[in-house]
């Protein structure tokens, strides 16, 4: 309490306003490969998307406005929302969010609405004279559809959800705090053609050509590294790996000579996964079809990061659990599935632990040290 105020006068002090701003609740929604929820309100006049969600109401608290905006806006009642992603504020001088409206301020939560199944997709109903459409999104496109604070909250947001960090706290922006490493790096999901296709556990036949060789690279600690090539539109993660090249040998050959020229990786004992059929072989001049190869491997040693020869870029490389990779790889459930596999065959041919979802790290540029 301020003791320079008269005790007469306290009571008067202490309930004058300190700061008022609007307050604000939103969601996070992704479908099964990761692209983004984002609407479209008829009120707006620039043309913008938003993420769903809307003014928290007097009394009422910014979990339950979501809740409450979710049900109205989408016809999802009671989606869960079990934690915060982001809090934003936004200060009074910053350009108004509502078409020249004076803004006073805001503070917006961001809450994790979770994964819609199909079916929860096909039961989306719009208050038409509220929204005019809604679509899942890549991000990388999503942010072009939206004001640029607005896509900022949004990568927030996703990342922190991708990289199990804790809430990221924003101003105007901007991270106010440590930037984690997908922020760092502008990382987004990598959304790959074939990501439904089936996988085979079968040899591959001896008629079917491979085209392409990627692992999971797992670490001691049963976490894998993940590349990222950071491109104009931000760093798209995939596994290290490649197209098998003439010189190439085998599959194998190919993996280990990509691992080093990516990522600086000595690899050994890589053992094969499976496989997904590519019907026409167009990413390779139209060969028709053609495999693609999955694998695990033991990473070793961990150089220090070097230019990629193919790109002329030196890619991020990124220390994370199989089931988060799976997520920034934009593979859906296939994806998943295959993570456990590899984290399986991790577990039973090397002894290697599985790794639970933790903060998403980057390798130093000096490399690291392997016990």
């Amino acid at each position: 309490m301020d003791s320079s105020v008269p005790p007469a006068d306290r009571a008067t002090h202490d309930a004058t306003p300190r700061h008022a701003v609007w307050l604000g609740a939103a969601a996070l929604i992704t479908d099964q490969i990761g692209r983004v929820l984002i609407v479209h309100p008829t009120y707006h006049k620039d043309d913008r998307w938003l993420l769903p969600g809307g003014v928290v109401e007097q009394g009422e608290h910014p979990l339950g406005a979501c809740g409450r905006e979710i049900g109205e806006e989408l016809g999802l009642a009671d989606l869960p929302l079990p934690r915060v992603l982001a809090v934003h504020s936004l200060s009074s001088h910053h350009a108004g969010p509502r078409n020249g409206l004076p803004c006073p301020g805001e503070i917006r939560y961001v809450f994790d609405g979770g994964t819609l199944t199909p079916e929860q997709v096909e039961a989306i109903r719009l208050p038409r004279d509220e929204l005019s459409a809604f679509a899942f999104i890549e991000t990388r496109d999503a942010v072009q559809r939206m004001r640029p604070v607005d896509g900022k909250i949004m990568l927030a947001a996703h990342r922190a959800r991708l990289g199990n960090t804790a809430p990221a706290h924003l101003a105007d922006g901007r991270h106010i705090f440590d930037v984690p490493a997908l922020d760092r790096h502008n990382v987004h999901v990598r959304y790959r053609p074939l990501w439904n296709s089936p996988f085979s556990r079968a040899p591959v036949p001896e008629r079917l050509p491979v085209q392409q060789a990627w692992a999971w690279c797992f670490v001691p600690d049963g976490r894998i590294i993940l590349v990222a090539d950071p491109g104009p539109r931000g760093a798209l993660p995939m596994l290290p790996g490649g197209t098998v090249e003439q010189t190439d040998m085998t599959p194998e050959d190919t993996l280990r000579r990509e691992a080093v020229e990516e990522a600086q990786l000595t690899l050994t004992d890589p053992v094969r996964l499976g496989w997904v059929l590519d019907k026409t072989g167009e990413v390779y001049g139209g060969v028709g079809p053609n495999a693609r190869l999955r694998l695990a491997a033991r990473v070793t040693a961990i150089g220090p990061a070097a230019v990629d020869p193919a790109t002329g870029r030196t890619f991020v490389r990124l220390l994370t659990s199989p089931t988060q990779a799976a997520a920034l790889l934009g593979w859906g459930p296939p994806g998943a599935r295959q993570a456990l596999l590899a984290a399986q065959t991790a577990r039973e041919r090397w002894g290697l632990p599985t790794a639970p979802c933790a903060a998403i790290e980057e390798v130093p540029a000096q490399g690291m040290r392997l016990g």
